[in-house]
């Protein structure tokens, strides 16, 4: 029984991705909005119902981040006593060194398709809060503070805005996130010319 449900849970995987790979070489092709609910499921070569039992709406397909499963493991992993800022840095940096570069490109893809489209700037307001919400609960599981406890409120909220500012002009990848958190947590310690200060320090 077990490998049968491994095999079936190997096999939504390749399902889900296979929508959304079909669903994003749509959009390139021939722009998010002229795309259908009933093209990418033709093209995924699956029926639109089972399109929508995997992504709620079009939307959502673009909002899924396939990394915040790999966030909890990676910050459940890493070592108690250290500043929490320190491990987030540090998980985030094992999650996206850990990423293939398709999978890397995609997820700069899927951020250029939420930050910079219209059609979906709306979204962006849920996407900032369901993320401060996942970076409390990550930050409350690993400090053993309750998840509504205002600093970690506060330092979610910091962390998570860290990331949005730079999605939209640099590219999100390990070296990237790990120099913008670790630039926050040493106090925005601005140097000349822009450069952070001391940021190796932390």
């Amino acid at each position: 029984m077990p490998v049968e449900m491994s095999l079936r849970e190997r096999k939504k995987e390749r399902t889900r991705r296979t929508i959304r790979v079909e669903a994003f070489r749509l959009f390139r092709e021939q722009g998010y909005t002229e795309t259908t609910v009933e093209q990418i499921a033709a093209a995924a070569e699956v029926s639109p119902s089972t399109f929508f039992r995997y992504f709620p709406t079009k939307e959502q397909l673009v909002l899924a981040d396939d990394q915040d499963a790999l966030m909890i493991e990676a910050l459940a992993a890493q070592p108690r006593g250290q500043h929490p800022l320190t491990a987030f840095r540090k998980a985030t940096e094992a999650v996206y060194s850990s990423m293939s570069a398709a999978d890397l490109a995609f997820d700069q893809e899927r951020h250029a398709l939420l930050y910079h489209l219209p059609e979906l700037r709306q979204a962006i307001g849920l996407e900032f809060q369901r993320s401060i919400e996942l970076a409390a609960q990550l930050l409350a599981d690993y400090t053993g503070r309750p998840a509504d406890d205002f600093e970690v409120r506060v330092a979610a909220g910091a962390m998570i805005g860290t990331m949005l500012a730079i999605v939209t002009t640099t590219p999100v990848n390990a070296e990237n996130v790990g120099h913008a958190l670790q630039f926050l947590q040493a106090g925005l310690p601005f140097g000349p010319g822009g450069a952070p200060n001391g940021s190796d320090q932390v």
